[in-house]
């Protein structure tokens, strides 16, 4: 069990100083965060509108920090190239992330073909069911992606690696709040990198 926690923090660690410099996109993972922890709540009560929180709020605000903002020149402090980073990333590199988000985009014409999404569903009546039906598409395509890529890292590298990383993804979260919190104040003094970066 201490060898699973060593590789825990290992992985949040090189995701934080690979993939975390800019306080841009600080600030927008503590706001994908904060809305993470409200579709966490959302989601025993309401799974469909605890989805369309996590897409179209969490998960778009944290991408775009990646990017939009992160740097992807070369990486002084670390030593490595961006593509290096994007190689040796354990979970969704950005090629992988442009595949997730086109399937996230384009999963909804599915319920223009398909109402009843096969059977699964009831097929909607109006706006409100189709953004319902969206909602629990899209958790299936979350879900989905958890477990493929987790899955995959167990064939990659080991089963340890996969279950580290999906446990670092959904407690990524309440590990974000806690690391990024001051981020926002930090971008109002005007500090665009943060510190350890821009000192190099």
């Amino acid at each position: 069990m201490s060898d699973f926690f060593e590789q825990l923090r290992i992985q949040r660690w090189d995701d934080h100083r690979y993939y975390h410099h800019s306080r841009i996109n600080q600030s927008l993972h503590l706001l994908s965060a904060v809305s993470f922890v409200c579709a966490y709540a959302l989601l025993f009560k309401d799974p469909a509108l605890a989805a369309l929180l996590a897409w179209l709020v969490s998960m778009t605000s944290r991408q775009a920090g990646h990017f939009f903002f992160e740097p992807k020149g070369y990486d002084v402090v670390n030593q490595a190239t961006h593509e290096h980073k994007e190689d040796i990333k354990v979970g969704y590199n950005l090629r992988r992330k442009v595949v997730l988000l086109a399937i996230w985009a384009a999963s909804p014409l599915l319920l223009v073909w398909q109402p009843s999404l096969f059977g699964l569903l009831d097929p909607h009546t109006g706006w409100e069911s189709f953004a319902r039906n969206t909602g629990l598409l899209w958790l299936a395509v979350g879900v989905g992606g958890l477990v493929f890529r987790t899955v995959h890292l167990f064939f990659l590298k080991d089963v340890e690696a996969g279950l580290v990383w999906m446990t670092k993804i959904l407690t990524d979260p309440f590990h974000d709040i806690l690391l990024y919190y001051k981020a926002p104040f930090a971008l109002l003094r005007g500090e665009l990198i943060e510190p350890r970066q821009a000192a190099h």
